[in-house]
């Protein structure tokens, strides 16, 4: 009976491993717009609270913090995503005349870039032919450009993305002044908030593969700072003002 020999490293072509890095571009906006709608809208309230307004007018505040906040980060995260993504159609549309036009040449600069990597340069040579032989274009784009076809920029994902998460966790601080008694509402506030931006900041590290602990503080003491300095110059102003 004939034995067959079995390989000494299987490849299983169907198994897929999932990293970290390929959140990246949904995490960031949601992280950004659910912190920002925090310490913001946080900030704007204590600081009209501080000055001695009104219940009603800390809760108009706060609340056109939380429609003016999401819109700005909506255009904001859409512009700046934009610009990612124009840059890189530029290169790809670049890399494709390059390709269409010198094609030896880009197969010999993709070989270069094994050979830089640590590939003997017959061997280098022999992957670029394979990988450019199954899809030239992508290893290029891979390789060359550093970009993911899989991973590109999605401009409205982001805006989206970042308008949504900023709308919900805008409540958090106007939820702190409806249920806090007047006397109590700056403090209230504040704490609501430090403890969610804490909870959101270690969550955040627990996405990202970070450090729990580290993201959890840089983004609560920051909140804590901006509430501080807010704080101050809202009760400058309402006594300078009253």
């Amino acid at each position: 009976m004939r034995k067959h020999r079995k390989e000494a490293f299987p490849i299983n072509t169907n198994q897929v491993e999932k990293h970290r890095s390929g959140r990246a571009g949904w995490l960031r906006a949601a992280v950004l717009g659910s912190d920002d709608a925090i310490v913001s809208t946080a900030s704007l309230m204590i600081g009209v609270a501080a000055s001695s307004a009104s219940r009603e007018a800390v809760f108009i505040a706060g609340v056109a913090g939380l429609v003016a906040g999401a819109m700005s980060m909506a255009v904001g995260e859409y512009v700046s995503v934009s610009s990612q993504r124009d840059a890189e159609k530029a290169d790809v549309e670049r890399e494709k005349r390059e390709l269409a036009g010198q094609p030896q040449a880009e197969l010999q600069e993709l070989a270069t870039i094994y050979v830089k990597r640590g590939l003997e340069k017959d061997l280098a040579m022999k992957v670029a032919e394979q990988l450019s032989a199954r899809d030239r274009l992508g290893a290029h784009m891979r390789d060359e450009l550093g970009i993911d076809q899989s991973a590109l920029s999605r401009p409205m994902q982001a805006a989206w993305i970042s308008a949504a998460s900023f709308a919900i966790f805008a409540v958090v601080p106007i939820a702190g002044l409806l249920l806090s008694p007047a006397a109590l509402r700056i403090p209230l506030i504040a704490a609501l908030s430090l403890v969610s931006l804490a909870a959101l900041g270690a969550f955040g590290g627990y996405l990202g593969g970070a450090p729990m602990a580290r993201a959890s503080l840089r983004v609560t003491l920051g909140g804590a700072l901006a509430m501080a300095v807010t704080a101050l110059i809202g009760r400058i102003l309402g006594v300078s003002v009253g």
